[in-house]
């Protein structure tokens, strides 16, 4: 586990406890000051010291598309677990406490967003919900851009027990969710198999609380697609559409963080459009992909072989100005 040294005397306080606020001797960082028009973003997701999957994945992008972003990683690993060793530590809910407890401290606590990804323990899930909720009474209309990481091809990533806690607790609370097939049918219960099946499941979860669902991969009779669906009046119906994308005969790591964190920064800039920030995300996600691909046939190496890693330095282009290759059909 992550251990912190504490100096003698001194405990971090659990949720609830009053934080007692020491007198600033310097100006606050203009960033974290809430009149001051840049988006904040908390994002609590995994770290590797190599390669870009988590907070690495999100991070940068969110950057060029200018976003102060304040990362929390509840993992810090050496490389992604596809490789065949991994070592790191793991981040758990007291030391996650313990972060927001300094940042309070100092009044550093306003965010426009919250952005979470992959997270592996039901206490730490827990804490972020508490998380949420401090944060919420800061900025009242803070979004929480929700990536419900729980697997893949009909396979967990997580302890199954955590999903009934997802479904529960977290997708009644969440502003946009971005699940992938796999996850929205664990988050409604429900077998999908066609795009209409697709809409109504994104129905389903409109109910329980999110205004946007955003189904990021959907495999439907050999096509891939992103079904987007936005409703932001509950007595009006769903916005919905969908965006046609290649099936590229390659397997990349950090693509789903990547792509929340796009849809994250192009709703920003277009909040009442969030077929028009699909298409700008999907589009930069592309470019991002075939500038992978170029660059290991560059080097040499087949782009057929597992785990490539993203190349997001090379791609500032591709993800600040996206070249709109993909559009958005009205369903």
């Amino acid at each position: 586990m992550l251990c912190m040294r504490v100096s003698p005397g001194k405990s971090f306080a659990r949720p609830g406890t009053p934080i007692r606020k020491q007198r600033r001797s310097m100006a606050p960082p203009l960033a974290a000051m809430p009149d001051v028009r840049t988006p904040r973003v908390l994002s609590i997701q995994s770290h590797t010291v190599q390669g870009y999957v988590g907070n690495k994945a999100a991070v940068f992008p969110l950057q060029l598309l200018g976003f102060e972003v304040d990362p929390i990683n509840s993992v810090q690993f050496s490389n992604h677990t596809g490789y065949s060793i991994v070592r790191g530590q793991v981040l758990d809910g007291d030391q996650l406490w313990a972060l927001i407890e300094g940042l309070e401290a100092n009044d550093l606590l306003y965010y426009t967003h919250l952005l979470t990804g992959y997270i592996g323990s039901l206490s730490f899930l827990e804490m972020v919900l508490q998380v949420l909720q401090k944060l919420r009474a800061v900025n009242p209309n803070l979004i929480y851009v929700c990536d419900p990481v729980m697997g893949d091809e009909g396979k967990f990533y997580i302890k199954p027990e955590l999903a009934p806690v997802f479904r529960s607790k977290v997708v009644p609370v969440a502003s946009m969710l971005t699940p992938n097939q796999f996850e929205l049918e664990i988050l409604t219960g429900s077998s999908i198999r066609t795009e209409k099946e697709a809409l109504q499941a994104c129905e389903t979860l409109h109910a329980l609380g999110p205004s946007q669902v955003i189904i990021t991969s959907l495999d439907i009779d050999n096509k891939l697609l992103l079904i987007g669906s936005d409703k932001p009046n509950k007595d009006e119906p769903a916005k919905q559409f969908r965006i046609s994308m290649p099936k590229i005969p390659a397997y990349f790591t950090g693509t789903g963080d990547l792509m929340t964190a796009l849809l994250l920064g192009w709703s920003y800039k277009y909040q009442n459009d969030l077929a028009k920030a699909a298409e700008l995300a999907v589009s930069s996600l592309q470019g991002v992909l075939r500038r992978t691909i170029s660059d290991y046939e560059e080097a040499g190496v087949s782009p057929n072989l597992k785990q490539l890693e993203l190349r997001l330095v090379q791609s500032q282009t591709e993800i600040s100005s996206p070249k709109l290759a993909y559009r958005a059909e009205k369903l």
